[in-house]
């Protein structure tokens, strides 16, 4: 995570050393905490200081304490959405002048066999191993190791600053289906519609003129 922020902010052309004492938010997506788990389960002896670096709160909390960033540092958990839910939660900070640059993650290990056994067990990971997002013959998800970070900003800021910029967000949004999909694991295809709908009421745009 901490060489995929350096990277990430060397990408956007930004210097560590200008954001240092800034409001600057760590916003950090992560729904598991496998490495820690398996620390603590193999004994005291093997727990270290960057045992204690792996904790859930510790993952935005360490970022801010190294690149000494002053704004807002916090873990998101909303399961499979969680990085998504970061990306939400930056761009109300950038709208509010809460932060004038956001720094937004989600990180993730699977690393415990029995949680793989449960969900296969359970029916919720899918046959072929591959999430299906708006597909007929979604299945289930498939749970993978991956860290990914992108730099956020508002877009006026940016231009002004001269920045490379990758993409404009125009719009996002985050609920709960409550209990339209009768289960509490399983999405509701009239709770991800109602989402959907709140994004693109968000960003102004038709959903006819969005492509995914």
């Amino acid at each position: 995570l901490m060489m995929a922020t350096w990277e990430a902010l060397e990408d956007a052309g930004q210097r560590p050393e200008v954001l240092a004492g800034t409001r600057t938010s760590v916003f950090v997506g992560n729904c598991r905490a496998d490495f820690l788990e398996r620390q603590f389960r193999q004994g005291l002896d093997s727990v270290t200081a960057a045992t204690f670096h792996n904790f859930r709160s510790l993952l935005p909390a360490r970022l801010s304490y190294v690149f000494d960033f002053r704004g807002p540092s916090i873990t998101l958990d909303t399961a499979c959405s969680s990085s998504l839910a970061a990306v939400h939660t930056a761009v109300q900070s950038l709208r509010t002048k809460e932060s004038p640059l956001a720094v937004v993650s989600g990180v993730n290990l699977a690393l415990r066999p029995d949680e793989g056994v449960m969900m296969t067990q359970s029916g919720t990971l899918a046959g072929d191993g591959r999430s299906k997002f708006g597909d007929a013959n979604a299945d289930g998800f498939a749970p993978s190791d991956g860290v990914g970070v992108v730099i956020l900003k508002p877009l006026a800021d940016a231009r002004a600053d001269g920045d490379r910029i990758r993409a404009v967000i125009r719009g996002s949004a985050v609920s709960n289906d409550g209990r339209t999909g009768g289960s509490l694991l399983t999405p509701s295809v009239a709770g991800q519609t109602e989402v959907l709908r709140w994004a693109y009421e968000d960003a102004g745009v038709s959903p006819s003129d969005v492509d995914f």
